[in-house]
């Protein structure tokens, strides 16, 4: 069983825009990409993207066991999943913005392999308990408990998330010096991407919260 196409389209969307807006690993691969050569920056951005495979896997565990013990459980689940997202939109909100990426300066990096860059990124991501928490928050909002094996539909979503995940952060290593050294000369752009992505969890929280 398929998520369905509406499943689709609102998650992507929404998954984009999250991935898209200015945080620690995008703002990373961006700095590696520029200082040490877009190889590089790519190779690390796939390694952070599929990093989130491993918060997939525990995510699907964990709501299955959830409606199998109780439905209720997961009911009380989205509920804090919503407010958690609610507290990451209007921090979002209320950030000051003004993101830059640091690299290409001429200082001088390690150069490590490409090899090491990709299991970076992807040891950073896999144990980063704050993606663990998005995770378990993010995906089950747009899971149908009606259409059953809820597993499977949040192991689906989370694979979406890493193949766009995988896209958007090759794209960004690939062409990292012309996108930072734009974010560089427009700080203001990562200002109104908080704004829209802050959007985005408050609208997700406040559905979950009041929908029936």
């Amino acid at each position: 069983m398929l998520i369905t196409p509406e499943q689709f389209i609102g998650f992507l969307g929404a998954a984009l825009l999250i991935t898209l807006s200015p945080g620690p690993d995008n703002l990373m691969v961006l700095s590696i990409g520029m200082s040490r050569g877009r190889r590089r920056g790519l190779v690390f951005g796939l390694g952070c993207a599929l990093g989130c495979l491993s918060h997939t896997v525990l995510a699907a565990l964990g709501v299955s066991a959830l409606i199998k013990a109780s439905p209720l459980a997961f009911g009380a689940l989205k509920l804090v999943g919503g407010a958690y997202l609610i507290w990451l939109g209007i921090g979002a909100l209320r950030s000051s913005g003004g993101a830059r990426v640091n690299g290409g300066d001429g200082t001088a990096l390690p150069d490590e392999s490409l090899g090491k860059l990709f299991a970076k990124g992807l040891f950073a991501n896999a144990i980063n308990p704050k993606v663990v928490l998005f995770f378990l928050s993010f995906l089950p909002q747009f899971v149908v408990a009606e259409r059953g094996d809820a597993s499977w539909q949040t192991a689906q979503l989370g694979v979406l998330f890493t193949a766009q995940g995988v896209v958007v952060f090759g794209l960004l290593g690939y062409f990292s010096g012309t996108v930072g050294a734009w974010i560089n000369r427009h700080p203001g752009a990562g200002k109104w991407m908080d704004r829209v992505a802050g959007t985005i969890f408050v609208g997700l929280g406040l559905r979950l919260i009041v929908a029936r």
